[in-house]
C-alpha cells in the first residue's frame, strides 16, 4: 500500500532522505573553523586524553519502529529514537523522539562544522534511482534502521561528539522544537560563500604537510584500494552463493524433502529410512537460509561502513590540508609585505594555534579509529569463519545422526535371528 501509494509522490525531501553511507566532502572555510575549534578545558581532555579514561557507558541509544508518511507531496519514514542516560546535562534519564532521514543528515553536518578534523561516523549513502519503489520495502527500510542505530551509537560511544550540543538536541527534542534549531544555522547563502572559500583554500594547495600526515594520506589512499577490492569480491562471492544454493541447490532440496515424506507412505520397511531423510534434508535447508543471512548481515554491512569511514578519513585529511594551507598563505603575504606586519603576525600566531589543535584532534581520533577498525574487522572475519564452520558442522552432524539411527534400527531388526 504505502509503495502503491507514493508512487507519484516520491519527490523532493525523500530524494535527500534516502540512502545507504553519506558522500557529502565539503569543506568548512578558515573563518568557521577558527571559531569551532575554540572548545572549553573538559572538551579539551575529552578530545586529547580519552584513552587515559575509564571505558563508562551512559549513553545508549537504540533506532527501531519505522514509521511511513504519506502526504499530498511526499512519502516518507521515521524512525523511533529512544535514549537513556545518566548524564548529568540531560534533564531526563529517558527520551523518545521521532527522526526522518534528513534529520540524520543534518546532524551529521552539524558535527563535521563543529569538530572538522574529527572522524564523523558515515550515514547510509544516497539511493541514486531516484522514484524507486523498491526504497520502501521493508528490506530496505530494515537495512537503513541498522545503518542508523549504528551511526547515533558511535557518536555515542565517541568520548568528544557525544557531548556535542546540536547532538543533544536531537535525542532529546521534539519535532517542532528541532526544526526551529535547525533554522538558527548558517544561512544557505553563507553556506555557498564557505564553499567557495574552501574551495579556493584548497586549490592553493599545501607546501610543507608533515610527514605524518603524508603517511596518513598514504595510507588512505591504500585503505580505500583494499576495502574496495574486499567489498567488490565479497559481494561477488555472496551473489554466486546465493545464486547457486538459494536457485538450484536450495529450491531442489526444498522439493525433493516431501518427495521422501510422500514415499513414506506406501512403503512401511522404508518409512524410517524415509522421514529421516526427509527431516536431515529439511534441517540443512534451514542452515542453509542460516548461512546466507549470516554473511548478509556480519560480514557485508561491517566492510561497507569501512569504505565509507575511508571516504571520511580523506574529507577530514582535506579539512586538516585547508587549516594548514590557510596558515602557509598568510606567511607568504607576510613575507612579502614591507610594513605593518603586526596584524599578520597576530592572525598567523592564531592559525599556527589552530593548525595545531587540529592536528592533535587528528591524531588522537585517527588512532582511535584504527583500533575500532581492526576490531570490528577482525570480529567480522572470526563471524565468517564461525558461520561457515556451524553451517558445515550442522548438516554434518544432522546426517552422521540419521546414518546412527538407521544402524541402530538395523541392529535391533538383526538381533532375533543372531538369538535364533
Amino acid at each position: 500500500m504505502e509503495a502503491a501509494a507514493g508512487v507519484s509522490s516520491l519527490v523532493l525531501d525523500e530524494d535527500e532522505d534516502l540512502e545507504l553511507f553519506s558522500k557529502d566532502t565539503t569543506l568548512t572555510d578558515a573563518d568557521s573553523l577558527s571559531s569551532t575549534m575554540v572548545m572549553s578545558p573538559s572538551s579539551m581532555i575529552n578530545q586529547y586524553k580519552f584513552e587515559e579514561e575509564p571505558d563508562v557507558k551512559d549513553l545508549f541509544i537504540t533506532v527501531d519502529d519505522p514509521e511511513s508518511h504519506i502526504t499530498a507531496i511526499e512519502t516518507f519514514i521515521t524512525y523511533r529514537v529512544a535514549t537513556k542516560t545518566s548524564r548529568g546535562e540531560f534533564d531526563s534519564s529517558e527520551y523518545e523522539v521521532r527522526r526522518r532521514y534528513q534529520d540524520f543528515i543534518w546532524l551529521k553536518s552539524r558535527l563535521e562544522e563543529a569538530h572538522p578534523t574529527l572522524i564523523i561516523p558515515p550515514l547510509p549513502e544516497k539511493f541514486i534511482m531516484k522514484g524507486v519503489i523498491e526504497r520502501f520495502n521493508d528490506e530496505f527500510i530494515e537495512t537503513r534502521r541498522k545503518a542508523l542505530h549504528t551511526f547515533l551509537n558511535r557518536i555515542a560511544d565517541h568520548p568528544t561528539l557525544s557531548f556535542n550540543e546540536d547532538f543533544k538536541i536531537f535525542l532529546t527534542a521534539q519535532a517542532w522544537e528541532l526544526t526551529s534549531h535547525k533554522k538558527q544555522g548558517p544561512s544557505l547563502l553563507s553556506r555557498m560563500g564557505q564553499t567557495v572559500r574552501a574551495v579556493a583554500s584548497s586549490v592553493r594547495g599545501v607546501k610543507n604537510r608533515p610527514e605524518e600526515f603524508v603517511a596518513k594520506n598514504e595510507y588512505v589512499e591504500t585503505f580505500s584500494e583494499k576495502i574496495n577490492a574486499l567489498d567488490k569480491i565479497s559481494r561477488r562471492i555472496y551473489k554466486e552463493e546465493k545464486d547457486f544454493l538459494f536457485k538450484e541447490y536450495f529450491e531442489g532440496m526444498k522439493e525433493y524433502g516431501p518427495i521422501h515424506t510422500l514415499w513414506s507412505a506406501s512403503e512401511e520397511d522404508l518409512a524410517s529410512s524415509l522421514k529421516g531423510i526427509a527431516g536431515c534434508i529439511d534441517k540443512c535447508c534451514k542452515a542453509i537460509e542460516q548461512l546466507m543471512a549470516g554473511l548478509s548481515e556480519n560480514l557485508l554491512p561491517v566492510i561497507h561502513e569501512y569504505i565509507l569511514y575511508s571516504e571520511m578519513l580523506m574529507s577530514v585529511l582535506k579539512r586538516r590540508d585547508q587549516i594548514q594551507a590557510d596558515l602557509d598563505f598568510k606567511v607568504e603575504a607576510l613575507s612579502s609585505k614591507k610594513t605593518d606586519k603586526k596584524p599578520f603576525q597576530e592572525e598567523i600566531g592564531m592559525l599556527e594555534d589552530k593548525v595545531e589543535c587540529a592536528n592533535n584532534a587528528l591524531k588522537s581520533d585517527w588512532d582511535r579509529w584504527k583500533q575500532n577498525m581492526q576490531s570490528d574487522l577482525k570480529s567480522a572475519f572470526t563471524n565468517m569463519a564461525e558461520i561457515n564452520i556451524n553451517y558445515y558442522e550442522e548438516c554434518l552432524a544432522t546426517w552422521e545422526s540419521l546414518l546412527s539411527s538407521q544402524a541402530n534400527n538395523l541392529h535391533l531388526e538383526e538381533d532375533p535371528e543372531d538369538k535364533l
